[in-house]
């Protein structure tokens, strides 16, 4: 697998979102009306943010995390040579939850 050739900027990461799961029902539902999960790991941070006296507050999130994210939160994004895995660029703000365990 190629290495990502992606560094976020400030307090951004960026985000591989959980691959969604089949239902149970067995259900053939078009790709369209299929409800993203809300979920992924951060595969890559920036620096973190400058605050307002010119300091560096660096970042609470981690490469690896496991976290939950809200409906409209983030960028989808393409990472060359990653087109088949969905990508979210967003702040660490938008992050709800690490998730632990």
């Amino acid at each position: 697998m190629t290495a990502l050739k992606v560094k976020p900027l400030g307090n951004r990461i960026l985000v591989k979102r959980a691959e969604a799961k089949a239902s149970k029902g067995g259900i053939l539902l078009p790709e369209s009306s299929k409800e993203k999960p809300k979920q992924g790991e951060v595969v890559a941070i920036g620096p973190g943010k400058i605050d307002e006296n010119g300091h560096l507050e660096k970042m609470q999130i981690k490469i690896g995390d496991k976290v939950i994210f809200g409906s409209y939160a983030g960028v989808e994004v393409k990472v060359p040579h990653h087109e088949q895995e969905q990508y979210l660029i967003m702040t660490e703000d938008e992050v709800l939850a690490v998730v632990i365990g």
